[in-house]
């Protein structure tokens, strides 16, 4: 049986990177872009974080920002 810490954040959060530009929706210039888990799986994002618009939005790695041990062991071996 494992036994883990209790996480002493609160909330979860992820590095929100700015990007330049302005809303199409809003006309403000807070975007940024990040991941986020939603239908389907993971997708990387852009969106404006003041009215929350979707600007862009690309399927991400099927694991999120987890990379499995195994995918590694194949990717040195040239797999």
């Amino acid at each position: 049986m494992h036994a883990f810490p209790r996480p002493e954040e609160e909330y979860l959060a992820v590095e929100r990177a700015p990007v330049a530009g302005t809303c199409p929706e809003c006309g403000g210039g807070n975007l940024a872009e990040y991941p986020v888990l939603g239908e389907g799986g993971w997708w990387n994002v852009r969106k404006c974080q003041d009215c929350l618009a979707s600007l862009e939005r690309e399927r991400g790695p099927l694991f999120g920002v987890y990379v499995p041990l195994g995918l590694e062991i194949l990717r040195g071996a040239g797999g």
